[in-house]
Formats: structure tokens, sequence, C-alpha cells
């Protein structure tokens, strides 16, 4: 974003107004910063005792300037994975109140409340600081530092120049003890949110009241002055169609969030009874992963991957709170149904046979290294349709592999960079598609997430919930197959048939 003097929006000509500062206030939950918005303009003029859902903008006057002050809904912090910590799993509580009084429990954000970037809209035509509360008696860690990046991120390009952290709750310190030594005491991420902003900081301490001997608030505003100077006069110009844009992909997540939520309370609703049985069935070419991914769902090596599987072969375990069948079957050629060996093209039949009365799903097994072609892509779907029939697409799932080879990249994002080749794919599949890291069997908690993305296939695909078998299927049955349970030990009893 372009930054633009500020002299020539705040000094009246003629010298009738006095010159303006904007202040921008950012923060996460509990951290006091209404309260110290209250605190800057000298009145309470937000009501520090609920939650803040929207921006709201307050205006005052400081020895002869007009300061406006912008209070914001807390930011989001990032959840961590397999976090069991007892602070992380408390929710979000009010972050009005500040450090200086223990806030009631808050339900996660909702699509009635914005994001607190859309504040920098009610200071046009921008910020002359941005300050970022940070309470001294609430943890500041990796989550709460990428939080701080991630939103300072989405207002754009050159705001830390204009950012400086404001600690709350400093009444809380030990005594004898200095911000400083806090600062150094608390650790890494903390230090790197100072150094961030230039190394500039103020502490407040909320409950004092208003005083010829509180100078903290001109104290705060000398050290603003200062950034002023350092930045030449300048502000931090607000884009407002990016901010929007950000609001609405904010709100897109939001309703993302909202709808899984649904389809877990849901899935709790069928809970009870024997165990639920799924019934999957591992598809794809050669060598793409098929048996290591049967083992990452099972949670146990029951298939031996890193060699060519020629038989196709049945396994069962019961996986969260489900029993899991899953039947593994040797691969397809990469290009053509016909190269496919006619054997090969019946052990998948009969696969799909060992899961009477049928399978639930055809995971359509796809390393997310490989490309795909329109030829690759018409090849898979020859194979499916010539072996299960024109209703197999009801019950298909790409699962990419090799899901640890994304890194830090989504999944959403690799199907735009895949092509329209794999987005065709996809929705022949109704869109249905899942990413798992088959090298850490059974830890990975996105083996649960494939789970309810199963049963949720199933709930939209009704009195068809699984695709039956078909007579063609069972010639030979014994022949080919390899099973170690007996005939009788099929699927009888299954909760989802």
């Amino acid at each position: 974003m372009a930054a633009v003097s500020s002299a020539s929006d705040t000094v009246d000509p003629r010298g009738r107004h006095p010159p303006e500062r904007r202040l921008l206030i950012l923060g996460g939950p509990r951290s006091g910063k209404t309260s110290s918005a209250n605190t800057i303009l000298g009145d309470e003029m937000f009501d520090a005792g609920t939650e803040t859902t929207h921006s709201n903008v307050g205006q005052t006057e400081i020895y002869g300037r007009r300061v406006t002050v912008v209070d914001t809904p807390s930011w989001a912090i990032p959840a961590e994975p397999e976090d069991d910590e007892d602070d992380d799993e408390e929710p979000d509580t009010d972050d009005n109140a500040g450090a200086e009084s223990d806030s009631p429990a808050m339900p996660p954000p909702s699509l009635d409340s914005e994001g607190p970037c859309m504040g920098a809209i009610l200071c046009p035509p921008g910020p002359h600081s941005i300050l970022l509360v940070v309470s001294i008696g609430q943890p500041f860690g990796d989550r709460e530092r990428r939080a701080a990046e991630e939103q300072l991120g989405a207002l754009g390009g050159g705001t830390w120049r204009y950012c400086m952290v404001l600690f709350t709750g400093v009444d809380k310190l030990p005594k004898g003890v200095f911000i400083e030594e806090h600062i150094a005491n608390t650790g890494e991420a903390l230090q790197w949110l100072v150094e961030r902003c230039g190394s500039r900081y103020h502490a407040f301490d909320n409950t004092l009241k208003e005083s010829e001997e509180n100078t903290q608030v001109p104290e705060l505003m000398e050290k603003v002055e200062e950034m002023v100077t350092d930045n030449q006069g300048w502000y931090f110009e607000v884009n407002e169609l990016i901010l929007l844009e950000e609001e609405q992909a904010r709100r897109a997540l939001e309703e993302e969030r909202m709808r899984m939520e649904e389809h877990a309370r849901q899935r709790e609703q069928m809970i009870g009874g024997p165990p639920r049985e799924l019934r999957l069935l591992l598809l794809g070419w050669k060598g793409v992963g098929k048996s290591s991914v049967g083992n990452s769902i099972l949670g146990r090596r029951f298939f031996e991957s890193g060699q060519e599987t020629e038989l196709c072969l049945r396994r069962q375990a019961l996986v969260c709170g489900r029993r899991v069948t899953i039947v593994d079957t040797p691969g397809w050629d990469w290009f053509s149904v016909s190269r496919t060996p006619k054997r090969i093209r019946q052990e998948s039949q009969r696969g799909a046979a060992l899961l009477r009365p049928g399978p639930h799903t055809l995971l359509l097994v796809l390393p997310v290294v490989s490309s795909l072609t329109a030829r690759k892509r018409r090849t898979l779907l020859a194979h499916i349709e010539t072996l299960f029939g024109d209703n197999a697409c009801l019950h298909t799932m790409v699962l990419f592999s090799c899901g640890d080879w994304l890194g830090h990249t989504p999944i959403e994002e690799h199907i735009l960079r895949g092509g329209r080749e794999l987005q065709r794919l996809l929705e022949y599949c109704g869109n249905y598609y899942h990413v798992l890291d088959s090298k850490t069997p059974g830890k990975d908690r996105s083996v649960s997430l494939l789970l309810d993305r199963i049963e949720e296939m199933i709930r939209e695909n009704g009195d068809r919930a699984f695709l039956p078998i078909q007579t063609e299927w069972l010639s030979e049955e014994s022949s080919y197959s390899s099973d170690n349970t007996e005939p009788e030990d099929d699927c009888r009893g299954c909760q989802l048939q």
C-alpha cells in the first residue's frame, strides 16, 4: 500500500482545527483493547464488558490535537494440532475488559461479527499508528505471534513501520519488575513482535483514574509523534477494496466452519448402538501408495507397502469409534484400460465383492506429486465406469496421498494449481476429496476428518448409501482373492447399509 503525507489532510490551512492523529487498535482475545481505547479517550466511550463484534470509533482532543481512536474485534488465535493444554482449550473470552478482570467465556466468532482489519476503514485515509495490544497477564507464544503477523499481512505491505506494542495490565507486574524485564523474560515470540515494531512499545495501567499525575496517555502520544516524525509525517494509507476482499474471504471461511460444525452435530446424533461400519475400496494406478493409505487409515501395518499388490486383501479395525473395513487392490495402468491386464481388472471387481453388500466409498488414491493430464483423467474414469458402472461416481472420492509434500500449502491451492483436468476429476466425484499423510499411520487427525467426509457422502446418497455388488464381480472370487477371514465373516449388521 502507498503511504502519503498526512499534512494535507490533518491541518486546516487557516488553522481553525488542531492537527489530527488517527490510532487503530488491534489485539487478541482478553488483551484489553477496549479498556485501552477508553483510557486514551479519557472516557468510557466503549463498553468494555461485552464482546466487540464490530469496530467502533471515538474522538477526543489531547493537548490541542484531535485524536481519533478505532477499537476493533479481537483477531483469531490459530489452533495448534494435538494441543491438549487447558489454556488453549478454553473458548475465547471477552477481550474488552482486558487484563484488569476475568472475563466470561465467549462463543466463537459468528457471521454477525466482522474482521478486525475492517476498522482501518473508519479512520480515513488511514491510521498514523497501529497499536498492537498485548496483555501482560496473558501468554504470548508462537500462536499469538502468527495471529499478529496474519492480521498485519491482511492490512497489506508496509504496516510494521506504523506499529507499536501497547502492553496492558502493567499493574500486575511483580513489584520492582519493569516492562523491559518482562519482555526479556517472556520469550522469543514477544521479543520478535517488539523488534518487528521497531522496538516501539508502551505500557498501560487501565485501572488508573485520569489525573494530572497520570501521564501514561501523554507519554503514549509523544511516542506516536516520534513515530510520525520517523515516518516523515506519513500515515498508512488504507486500500478499502483489499480490506473488503479480505472480509469476504474471512466470512467464507466462517461459513465453512459453521457448516463443518453442523456436520459434526449430525454425526454425533448418529452415535449409538453397535459400532458403525464403513466399507472402503482402495483404487488407483500402480505405485500411488494405496497400501500405505490403507495402513494410515487403519492405524496398523495391515498391507505390505513398497511392493506391487497382486491380490486383493481385506482388513478391518476399529477407527475413531467406527468399524472400518478396507480392501486393497492391484494397481491399474496409467494410460489405458486395455493395457491393464484382465486379471487385474477382475481383481478390482472382486475387491468390491469382498465388501458385502457393497462398498460405501471407492477411494481413488492420487499422489499430490503427480500431474494429471487429459489422457490420465480419461483413463481413470474409464477404469471406474467400466469396472463399476455409471453410478460409481456417486460413491467415488479422490484421496490425495503423499500429503507431506504439500508442506504448508492448502490442498485447495494445490487443486487450483493442478489445472483444469484435476478440477474436472473432482467434479466427477461430486467434489469429494481429502488429503492424507501416509507417513504417520494412526496419528494423523485427518483420518478422523476423512471418515467424517465419507459419512457425509453416505448421508447425501440417501437410499443409495453403498454401491451394490454385481453378479459378474463374484465370478471365480476364491481363485484370486487373498482374505484371511471366513466367508461368513462378512459385513452383516452394518449400520450404514
